[in-house]
């Protein structure tokens, strides 16, 4: 089934651009759902097939944070200007460069998962629901459950992962090969993997920037400028119908998501796939497609 048409543009933000793709009708008077991708410092690319729920007259909003994709590059940008507020305040800049900041939805994955919650916080008029897939709500816990997911590798895998780490050698093969391991464990667990997945990561091997920056070298050695930052205390502040999505085998374990179930106060129901890591999307697509449209008709007219 082909998709409806979609529209591209480029949202001027600042002296800067966000790129944008829009699939559906924004005037056919459903909430789109906006989607908001992970990282720090990934690409709309892995969260694709989302626009799938055009067909279910659902319009679908994909964008590029700053720094990545089709959006303004600024690689020679230094910590300082890489801040969680300025990715907030891009997503308000697109909400209203669209003319959707008055009737919306926010589906966050990862980084985005956080990204979201926090911009669900300021209890803005136009959200009708939020959805949070595969997010810490915590990197203090995030850090946490890594080391004890990297403990549970192949014996040798982490002593490998730890000794490049330590000499500063992570762009090394060797460092490579290990980190492959798990990220076939916890980041996707289907062979071969999804050509929107390798899309996004070639463009953080591309350019770096932002998820060096905010990040670090990999999704399980978090040594960048977000290492000790949460959402948790502001979750209470979240005041629309909220979903939680993890994979059973998800690098975003229980534990990390857990504070959202505990202290959003309307979270209608938190769905872990079975046979799904950090992507579900792509790992079990039909079954999220429908646990994900199911939970939109529900709460977002």
């Amino acid at each position: 089934m082909s998709l409806a048409p979609s529209a591209k543009g480029i949202a001027p933000f600042g002296e800067h651009g966000t790129w944008y793709r829009v699939t559906g009708d924004l005037g056919a008077g459903r909430p789109p759902l906006v989607v908001v991708h992970g990282g720090p410092g990934s690409t709309h690319d892995y969260l694709l097939n989302l626009a799938s729920l055009s067909e279910r007259g659902r319009p679908v909003v994909h964008y590029d944070q700053l720094g990545n994709g089709g959006s303004t590059r600024l690689p020679d940008r230094g910590p300082e200007f890489w801040t969680v507020r300025l990715f907030l305040d891009e997503l308000d800049n697109l909400l209203n460069a669209l003319g959707i900041a008055d009737d919306y939805i926010l589906y966050g994955q990862s980084w985005g998962g956080l990204l979201a919650a926090e911009h669900a916080a300021t209890r803005p008029a136009g959200l009708r629901a939020l959805v949070i897939a595969n997010s810490p709500a915590s990197y203090p816990l995030w850090r946490r459950e890594m080391k004890a997911l990297r403990e549970a590798l192949p014996p040798g895998v982490n002593d490998t992962l730890a000794e490049h780490e330590a000499a500063g050698t992570t762009d090394s093969p060797e460092y490579m090969q290990a980190m492959q391991i798990f990220y076939e464990k916890h980041l996707c667990r289907t062979r071969p993997w999804p050509r929107d997945l390798v899309a996004s990561l070639m463009e953080i091997q591309n350019d770096s920037t932002v998820y060096g920056t905010m990040n670090g070298p990999s999704e399980f050695h978090v040594i960048g400028t977000l290492r000790d930052w949460t959402v948790e205390d502001r979750l209470p502040r979240v005041a629309v119908p909220t979903m939680l999505l993890s994979g059973r085998h998800d690098e975003a374990t229980p534990a990390t998501v857990r504070p959202y179930a505990e202290l959003i106060p309307d979270v209608r129901r938190w769905v872990i796939f079975e046979e799904s890591s950090h992507v579900p999307h792509l790992e079990e697509p039909a079954r999220f497609t429908d646990v994900l449209a199911e939970f939109l008709d529900e709460v977002g007219g």
